[in-house]
């Protein structure tokens, strides 16, 4: 029998912590080995996740549990403000990060490039762990090749604190790799009110809404002659993020560096 992945959750008791919880304990190749939260509590993790006790603590220090547990993967799904601080002293410990945090900048994602190169140690960032995201993503590059005119509309949860998501920003990225540079919309074009066009990226608008109700939605809309075309994709709950996250967690170990998107590792 192969040896288990051993894992710790880092922001166990947000949300999207508590749905890997469940699905690192459902998955008989990991073994869960720490859950860290800055409200750390001393509660068994599995009961916060609304599971039968299984003997994991929750802790408030990230470091100490480390060092404590051995984990060889941290899932991190916290807060922009301590991602970067996270991931570094993940690094340090020879774990491997796989982050769902977003808000990370280009710097940010230069830095950890260059962590993990001095860490000998690898670290997966995703904007979006749903397979169906990714292949919304990969359509839309698909169709820039032919509808150059595009417009992103990314809708989330009213306590999400980045805005456009990680999902928008790396669609537009991989957009315009497929494009060139245009200018949309009339060139005399007047906001009447500020920022009502979207934030502006190589010639494309990105739209955020954040409204009580939602999870994670993104709409890709092509305008072209005479016609349209709308690539969608709905997270209706956060248990579709799991299976891309447990994904990455049986292979970012075989892999090195940073990886940046999910479908770096499994397309």
């Amino acid at each position: 029998m192969s040896k288990k992945i051993r894992v710790l959750v880092n922001g166990a008791r947000g949300r999207m912590g508590k749905e890997v919880v469940r699905a690192v304990l459902s998955d008989p190749a990991l073994q869960l080995v720490g859950t860290v939260d800055p409200a750390g509590t001393e509660e068994d993790a599995a009961v916060i996740a609304g599971l039968p006790p299984c003997g994991i603590l929750l802790t408030g220090d990230l470091a100490t549990t480390l060092e404590a547990t051995k984990p060889e993967v941290m899932v991190d799904f916290t807060v922009p403000q301590s991602v970067m601080e996270n991931i570094h002293i993940a690094l340090q410990h020879k774990v491997s990060p796989v982050v769902g945090t977003t808000g990370l900048s280009e710097k940010d994602l230069q830095e950890i490039k260059e962590w993990t190169a001095r860490y000998e140690t690898s670290c997966l960032i995703a904007p979006n762990f749903a397979i169906g995201a990714l292949l919304m993503m990969r359509f839309a590059c698909e169709a820039s090749r032919f509808f150059p005119h595009v417009e992103i509309m990314e809708y989330h949860h009213d306590q999400k604190l980045d805005a456009p998501s990680g999902t928008a920003i790396k669609t537009a990225e991989a957009i315009q790799e497929e494009r060139q540079k245009i200018k949309q919309g009339h060139p005399d074009e007047e906001e009447i009110i500020v920022g009502s066009r979207g934030g502006e990226y190589e010639g494309m608008r990105i739209h955020s809404i954040r409204l009580p109700g939602l999870v994670a939605h993104q709409e890709v809309l092509f305008g072209g002659l005479g016609q349209t075309l709308t690539i969608r994709h709905d997270s209706i709950t956060r248990e579709s993020f799991m299976p891309g996250v447990l994904a990455a967690v049986h292979r970012i170990r075989k892999t090195e560096g940073l990886v940046y998107g999910l479908d770096k590792l499994i397309f």
